[in-house]
């Protein structure tokens, strides 16, 4: 008897204390597209990586051009055996290089990426932890990434967030 009074006494507890609680969200994604250093950020993205991306497609084509001279000369009879080899080795060691360098620009962008959003990153986190600590909401839920159960609309903190971060 004593714990099931117990039991019902913190069930009530926990009910009350739910009661006082306040819950809001944001859509973050929808957020951060809204915010001109995003796309300014995007922006300078694309362009390292188009640069990149020239001097690959460069690569490739010098490349191409190479094993194409090559083929010729292995096909007309003009190289030994020891030619051959050394031509192919030259060949497979740019390939590799190729790769590598496929593998740069993805690491290069990728940096590039964290560098430029970072900073915008903790902007918005900043200033939702500055709003849910002046509104005292317990809980801010992003709604762009599925973790919401239930919210009113009269608790979406789009357009205030919006309003303090300059989005239109």
């Amino acid at each position: 008897m004593k714990h099931t009074f117990l039991t019902v006494i913190l069930t009530c507890f926990g009910l009350f204390s739910a009661f006082g609680q306040k819950f809001g969200y944001v859509n973050t994604q929808e957020l951060l597209v809204g915010m001109s250093e995003m796309k300014l950020a995007d922006n300078q993205v694309q362009a390292l990586q188009n640069e990149l991306l020239a001097k690959g497609q460069e690569m490739v084509i010098k490349f191409e051009d190479e094993y194409k001279a090559y083929m010729t000369e292995a096909s007309g009879g003009t190289l030994s055996k020891v030619q051959m080899q050394q031509k192919e080795e030259v060949l497979v060691a740019k390939q590799e290089d190729l790769k590598k360098y496929e593998a740069e620009i993805q690491q290069k962008v990728a940096a590039k990426r964290e560098e430029l959003y970072k900073p915008i990153i903790d902007k918005v986190k900043a200033e939702i932890e500055k709003l849910g600590k002046e509104g005292g909401y317990t809980m801010i839920f992003d709604s762009s990434i599925g973790m919401i159960l239930h919210a009113a609309e009269s608790e979406n903190l789009m357009p205030v967030l919006k309003t303090r971060l300059g989005i239109n």
